[in-house]
This record gives structure tokens, sequence and C-alpha cells, in this order.
């Protein structure tokens, strides 16, 4: 409805634009006496001149629609990027930039000469130009540089994990679905060891809606679980979703892999998974990759050969005689001459340790009775 009112004001301006451009060459001194054009034809000139200035105003307007939706749509995009007291900011810094050039202007068009040559006008527009890009500036550093013990002044309060998480000058970081499903990334931006600006974009936003809406039962509670993940980190550290239809490089890619290491490269992003595949591709591709996997690993506890420790053995090994039992983290431990002991915790000595891209493997052996 809204749109049909402007199309109607555009198509009446139009109207008026054609009435007063016809209306004034109708006249006698300009056409009229030249042409021999009576009062009929002049009706019809008239007439003529708003139906043709209400149709170009109308085309205009379907033409510059179009074009000028897509344009606040990446301001907009843009704009929500910015925190918001980076703009206050330098909205007040752009506000100052002006006035300095205001009063240095009255000063310039006080010299007579540069008035002559007309050249006033030129510095001043250059004043304006170069205070209000000097403000902007000197707006936001002060804003980076102030607003942190401005905030914990006034609040009592350091900043919180959902501002920490948003650090100036930190590269944004991408989830990807494999990541939200599994969970832990909410327990790490708790800790606040992951800085800058957390990503879902929408693609991933919809791969995520169509597993939890999947008719199989496994896949539709591990979407569930993503939304649940999803959810909690969007209120306790904040989200953005990232609208991707501006972006026309992604439009011809399906797979939602490669659309994502794109959009890294697009944004100078870093991808956080625990796809092992995608680490591969994204390494090969020069793409940063935080993997919550590689992570997990490099913070599971030392062992050293010769250490002593209990297992309870769970499983038979690949190998004769081998058994299988499990660390609180997950770590497999592999028993030789251990097949005996299944369903019985004993203690153990560690031989030798693997660690591999899937994850890492303890080998020992029983330790000797004393």
């Amino acid at each position: 409805m809204l749109n049909k009112v402007f199309r109607l004001v555009v198509c009446l301006s139009g109207a008026l634009v054609g009435y007063g451009i016809t209306s004034f060459t109708a006249r006698p001194e300009i056409l009229g006496e030249a042409w021999g054009i009576t009062p009929g034809q002049k009706v019809l000139w008239v007439c003529t001149g708003i139906a043709f200035f209400a149709f170009i105003f109308d085309y205009l307007f379907g033409f510059f629609r179009k074009r000028g939706e897509k344009l606040m749509k990446n301001v907009e995009g843009s704009l929500t990027k910015v925190p918001a007291t980076e703009i206050a900011a330098s909205s007040v810094g752009l506000v100052v930039g002006f006035v300095i050039a205001f009063l240095i202007s009255q000063i310039i068009n006080e010299i007579q000469l540069l008035k002559a040559l007309n050249l006033n006008v030129v510095i001043s527009l250059v004043l304006y130009l170069f205070f209000g890009a000097i403000g902007v500036l000197v707006g936001r550093r002060l804003n980076t540089d102030l607003g942190k013990p401005l905030m914990t002044s006034l609040t009592g309060k350091e900043p919180t994990a959902r501002s920490k998480t948003k650090a100036a000058g930190a590269s944004p970081k991408i989830l990807d679905t494999s990541v939200i499903i599994d969970g832990r990334i909410a327990d790490i931006l708790k800790t606040g060891f992951i800085e800058g600006t957390i990503i879902i974009p929408d693609f991933v936003l919809v791969e995520l809606r169509h597993i939890a809406d999947s008719s199989d039962s496994l896949k539709r509670n591990r979407g569930r679980r993503g939304l649940d993940i999803l959810n909690r980190i969007q209120s306790d550290y904040g989200i953005e979703i990232y609208d991707t239809t501006s972006e026309k490089s992604l439009e011809d890619i399906p797979e939602v892999d490669v659309k994502l290491l794109k959009l890294a490269q697009i944004m100078k992003g870093m991808v956080v998974t625990n796809d092992f595949n995608l680490n591969k591709v994204a390494t090969i591709t020069g793409i940063g990759v935080l993997n919550i996997n590689e992570l997990a690993n490099t913070l599971k506890p030392v062992v050293l050969p010769g250490e002593e420790m209990q297992v309870f053995l769970v499983k038979e090994g690949k190998e004769n005689n081998q058994g299988v039992g499990y660390l609180d983290d997950g770590t497999m431990i592999v028993v030789e001459d251990g097949k005996k002991f299944i369903g019985q915790t004993i203690n153990v000595a560690v031989t030798s340790v693997l660690q591999t891209s899937a994850g890492r493997m303890i080998f020992v052996k029983p330790a000797p009775i004393i």
C-alpha cells in the first residue's frame, strides 16, 4: 500500500513538472506566435506534456526503487556491524568538525581577494570535507579509547562476555553447522577465548532448520539441539545472522561448505568448525580455521611413558589379546594383553602415545602387581 502511495506521489510530481514545462513553452512569446498554435492545440500540448512526464517519472520510480532498496539494504547491513556507541561518537565528531569548518569559513569569506576570485566557496567546501572527516576519525578513536572506561565508571561493571566476544580489530568468526550441533562452542564462548563478531550465515541457518525438520529422528534431534545451542549463544553472547543475498559471488555455489569458505574470504574472517574435511580444504585455500576438536585434543592432559593410571576395560581391541578402555575425556586406552581384564578396573603403565588427526590413543600394559 505504501509503495502505491509513493508511486502516485511520484506520478503527480511528474505531471506537475510536465504542466510547468509545457505551459511555459506554450506562451505566445515562446511558441504560440512563432508556430501559430491555436488554444485547442495548446491544451493538447499541455496534456501531452503532463502525460509524458508522468510516465517518465513513473518509469524512473520503478527503475530506481529496486536499486534504492538494494542500496539501503547494503547500508543497513553495514550499519548493523558497527556498534551504536561508535556511530554516536562518529556523528558527534562530524558535527564538531562542521562547526569548526563553519567558523573558519566565516573568516575566509571576509577576505576580499578570495571573494573576487570566487575561491571562498571552494575553500569552504574543502574545509567542510576535511574537518568533517577529521571529526569522524577523532570520534571513533575517542570511542575506542574512552568507551570502556566510561561504561565501567557509569555502570560500575566490567564489560560482559557478550561485549568481550566483539573485541575491536578481531576478525569475525563464522560458525558452521557441525560446530553449532556439537554444542561445545557455547562453553568456549563463555570462557572469552574467542574474540570478534560471532556470525551465522543465513544459509547455515537454513541447513540447520532443514536438519531439524528431517524425517529421520536422529537428524531431527541433532537439528533441534543445534537450534537450542544457537538460542543459548544468541541470548548470552550475541550473534549476527549474516544475509548473503547481496553477495552475488555466492549465488551459484550450491554446497554449503564451499559457500562458507567463500564467505570467509569475502569477510576476511575465520571459520569455526569441527569438520575434519572442511578444516583441510580451508587450510589448502589459506582460510583461517578454528577447529574445536583440535582445541579439545590440545587441552587433554599430557601423559608420559612410564606413568601409571587406572582404566576400566570395556571391549576387545583390534589385535589379539588387546583390551580397550576410555578416559573421562574420551581418550582411547589400548591395553596390551588386556583381553582377560575386560569388565574390570586395573592399574596400567603407559608405553607410548599416538597423536592422530582423529584424536589421541594411549598404549599401555598392565602394571605389575607389587
